[in-house]
């Protein structure tokens, strides 16, 4: 094992510093699977014998209201409990039946409750009132106690199981302005409240009386305020071949003994035969089983489990940083030079697995002196990509729904999947594969191709983004083609850049792909048009090569380029390419439409309203009116307000 819960409450601490940089659903995951929860340890002693049942709950508010008492089949008291009892066949049935469960089973909201009498008293701490002992299939030996003192008139799985079996219920926190009828109740009320049936803290708001119970808990001896985990240690070992030896060896004098440091590494055996059943064949391989004791040079047996994968993916990409020095397994000043890893990809499956043991060996490193001192975190952001899926499922050849990518490919280019996979959702969704959209793909592509060989006369070997503001005062067409380029580069430079929103990247190119075609035949009468054209198309090919290179690569080097697109810098958008000369502005009259005006963006609010009301069309609207108010956006919208 290895003593993560040692780190539980700095790993769930240092969440707060991955705000932002990874997404919440990750980092809510791993909230709850370190699991902090602040309660009480409460003491319900054994009626009739020796021994004591200690619960952990976050609502000791509401220990009034235990009417029964709930173990993990699992739960050591158990045997001593129904050992002889008339029903002890029937309960022992179901300890099998729920062991025998998935352990993700037992803690699902949709479980079935199950349970069994054990025959056996409690005492309550505070009022001595026999409590029935009774094992679930929902509770769970290794979370908090293994006991969960059962409250059903505040607890939906208590209530649940209560009504089940026809056990009490009792109300002990009411809502203010209300009174529960536990007869009548069809859920349980887990919301705040007043404490009633609760001895002296009856009256209490129920969140006072949380620490007032827990108070007068400890003042008995009958229980504390204490803090439980969900997170459990780490069992690191595997019965398989496939991974690093656990560096242990048995003596029969000298016991469990590791193996020094200067025999490490201990290598797997590579002329091992397989078992055919699946087993590990280390156990049965004499060479590698039969050793020395460091300690005391007697025969002894080689530890024949491997680590579990996740130890050696938790700090592979910190060897990255200096993986061919020989001497140490990390050189600090690299470490702090690349790490923590500035982007990190992976699926979110890995969320409290390879996720959260990467950031325990971080902290366990640093602590050790092999990582740098501020070296807290592994990772600063992370993207998890979604899956394609098939028919709504995960793709699987047992299921029938796999799509072979080279029959893709063959029949519409690398170009057209990679460009459909980007496109077809943001990076992090999964998305269902269509060939309606591999085929719309296909088409914009095509779109592309035609559009260069159409203007390929007209064309330049110029770069992205190089026409001037002389070149665009050609026309207003040639004016608007800049600003669209300009504004398409800004927009992908973002969204790929900073956002890794792909497919909003794609749609802003092709948006630069629909302008083109609206002024291309108006452009390419003219010298300066063309430059126009020239440049807005190197910049689609510029835009376009991250998703599709091969085609982008081949109309690159046809408009007589030199060298490779691949070299080309990233071009850079200007802010007064942005702007715009002359703005359209919507008049409106009451909130409907009645025209449109074209004025300099830099026209003042007055002069625009002045403007509005001379135009033609909203004058003859307006006759016979009176103008109350006139409301100016700037460079958007004039609405007269008449009666």
């Amino acid at each position: 094992f290895l003593r993560i819960t040692a780190y539980a409450e700095e790993l769930l601490e240092d969440l707060k510093r991955l705000d932002g940089g990874w997404p919440e659903r990750v980092l809510s995951m791993q909230r709850n699977w370190i699991g902090k929860s602040v309660g009480a340890e409460i003491v319900f002693p054994l009626e009739g014998r020796e021994g004591e049942v200690r619960v952990f709950s976050t609502r000791p508010d509401t220990v009034f209201g235990v009417t029964f008492m709930t173990l993990a089949p699992e739960h050591p008291l158990v045997e001593s409990l129904i050992a002889g009892k008339p029903n002890e066949a029937e309960i022992r049935a179901f300890i099998d039946k729920t062991r025998n469960m998935d352990r993700l089973d037992r803690q699902s909201d949709s479980l079935e409750k199950n349970g069994v009498f054990t025959g056996a008293y409690c005492l309550h701490p505070f009022t001595g009132d026999r409590i029935p002992i009774w094992l679930g299939n929902f509770v769970l030996a290794e979370y908090g106690t293994g006991a969960v003192m059962a409250v059903p008139a505040h607890d939906q799985r208590d209530f649940d199981f209560a009504r089940k079996f026809g056990l009490d219920i009792r109300v002990v926190i009411q809502p203010e302005g209300r009174s529960l009828n536990p007869d009548s109740m069809d859920a349980a009320w887990t919301e705040p409240g007043i404490m009633v049936h609760s001895g002296t803290f009856d009256g209490l708001p129920n969140e006072e009386g949380k620490a007032a119970v827990i108070k007068a808990l400890e003042d008995m001896g009958k229980g504390r305020r204490t803090i439980n985990w969900r997170l459990r240690d780490w069992n690191i070992s595997r019965q398989r071949y496939w991974g690093a030896p656990i560096p242990v060896v048995y003596c029969e004098d000298c016991g469990m003994v590791p193996v020094p440091e200067s025999e490490l590494p201990v290598l797997l055996p590579l002329d091992v035969k397989t078992c055919e059943d699946g087993r590990s064949p280390l156990p049965d391989f004499k060479p590698f089983v039969e050793t020395a004791c460091p300690r005391c040079g007697k025969p002894a047996r080689r530890e024949t489990d491997t680590m579990d994968t996740f130890v050696e993916s938790s700090w592979y990409f910190a060897r990255y940083t200096s993986a061919r020095d020989e001497k140490e397994a990390f050189d600090k000043d690299s470490l702090a030079y690349w790490l923590p890893v500035d982007q990190y990809i992976g699926g979110v499956e890995h969320a409290i697995l390879h996720l959260l043991y990467s950031r325990f060996f971080t902290k366990v490193l640093r602590d050790l002196g092999y990582y740098p001192a501020n070296l807290d975190e592994p990772f600063t952001n992370l993207l998890t990509q979604g899956m394609v899926l098939k028919d709504g499922s995960k793709m699987s050849k047992s299921k029938g729904n796999t799509v072979e990518p080279s029959d893709m490919i063959a029949k519409y280019g690398a170009d057209t999947v990679r460009l459909f996979c980007l496109f077809a959702a943001p990076p992090e969704r999964d998305f269902d594969w269509s060939e309606t959209g591999i085929e719309g793909a296909y088409r914009f592509l095509g779109r592309v191709w035609r559009l260069f060989e159409e203007l390929r006369p007209a064309l330049s070997p110029v770069s992205a983004c190089s026409s001037t503001v002389e070149d665009a005062s050609s026309s207003t067409s040639a004016r608007e083609l800049r600003l669209r380029e300009h504004a398409t580069l800004k927009k992908v430079g973002e969204d790929i850049g900073n956002r890794y929103q792909f497919n909003t990247a794609i749609a802003a190119v092709m948006e630069l792909v629909n302008a083109l075609y609206l002024t291309k035949d108006e452009l390419t009468q003219t010298a300066a048009g063309r430059v126009v054209l020239s440049s807005a198309m190197a910049t689609v090919l510029t835009l376009l090569f991250p998703f599709t290179p091969h085609m982008c690569e081949e109309l690159w080097e046809d408009l007589g380029h030199g060298d490779s697109l691949a070299r080309e810098g990233w071009p850079q958008w200007r802010e007064d390419a942005l702007q715009r000369d002359v703005v359209t502005v919507v008049v409106q009259i009451n909130g409907k439409l009645r025209g449109k005006l074209e004025v300099p963006a830099d026209t003042s609010r007055e002069d625009v309203e002045r403007a509005a009301l001379a135009e033609p069309n909203i004058a003859r609207h307006l006759d016979g009116l009176t103008v109350r108010k006139v409301i100016v956006v700037p460079g958007k919208l004039v609405n007269v307000v008449a009666g």
